[in-house]
């Protein structure tokens, strides 16, 4: 430390202490700290794929959109949902397949806006399949085409393939519904849980007969809308009948729900494929704008 100075001012002596380590010691003190660098963002590709489609996902049931940001939020949302929801009706399953492989954070988004609209149905169908399946065979094999968020893997204890265009599970399995790896003859039921969508629809079910052991079971539930023809929808009974053509028997036809009719098809023992079948167009089911 630095002796005490003394200086004498208008006769008045003034200590003056050593100022330079002060100044030193103030001028360290006065510099700023460097900005603390951002967070690093450890989450995984997948994780940020569900954050990027939960931040478009629509306003949780049951809660109207209170600030202007979540209106927006919500519209951009059914927007995006829309858009993606014609583009899977519209086009073929291999461009569908190529579509999201390319850009699969949309397929997330549009899975947000599936589980919005059937949030709004009194029953779900996947649900009364799940349920179908549990009062049968556990030791039967399924294929579970276009499972979605693989709700049927998850509530039955059969083993089941779940296909669909995207793959966030390893245990599902990702391609286009016409072309899958399962062997001939190796699963016991076949489920299609409102996923008959693609332009090319015949050949996804055609895959399915082929996957299928003889006396093997096919689930399919539709939108009521697409089966009835006062609507610009197709025959019903022209559907049933392209299908009973693949080597199929209709089983049951269960029409009580207002929202989807389920049909209940199982494979023919010795199935003899007909030649030219007439497929009915079914339409599009697209949701209006708001």
């Amino acid at each position: 430390m630095e002796p005490q100075q003394e200086s004498t001012v208008d006769g008045r002596k003034r200590r003056r202490r050593g100022g330079v380590g002060k100044r030193q010691k103030d001028s360290s003190c006065s510099q700023q700290a460097p900005p603390p660098a951002p967070p690093v963002d450890a989450a995984s590709p997948l994780e940020k794929r569900r954050r990027k489609a939960g931040e478009a996902a629509a306003i949780p049931k049951g809660r109207k959109p209170a600030s202007l940001l979540e209106k927006m939020r919500a519209r951009l949302s059914g927007g995006h949902f829309r858009m993606l929801n014609e583009k899977l009706y519209t086009c073929s399953g291999q461009d569908a397949f190529d579509y999201f492989k390319n850009e699969p954070e949309l397929f997330d988004v549009y899975h947000a806006g599936y589980q919005e609209q059937m949030s709004h149905w009194p029953e779900q169908p996947v649900n009364v399949i799940i349920k179908w399946l549990k009062s049968h065979n556990k030791s039967w094999t399924v294929a579970d085409f276009g499972c979605g968020n693989a709700a049927v893997a998850k509530n039955v204890k059969n083993k089941v393939f779940s296909i669909d265009l995207v793959s966030d599970d390893p245990s599902v399995i990702a391609c286009d519904m016409a072309h899958t790896p399962l062997e001939p003859s190796s699963v016991d039921v076949a489920i299609f849980c409102l996923s008959l969508m693609g332009t090319n629809f015949p050949s996804y079910l055609q895959e399915a007969n082929r996957v299928l052991k003889p006396s093997g079971w096919l689930l399919i539930a539709e939108v009521r809308s697409r089966l009835d023809p006062n609507t610009g929808g197709a025959d019903p009974d022209k559907f049933s009948e392209a299908i009973s053509q693949l080597g199929f028997s209709l089983v049951s036809k269960d029409e009580k729900n207002k929202m989807f009719v389920l049909f209940y098809f199982r494979k023919k023992e010795k199935s003899k494929v007909a030649k030219n079948i007439e497929w009915p167009q079914l339409k599009p089911c697209l949701y209006k704008r708001r």
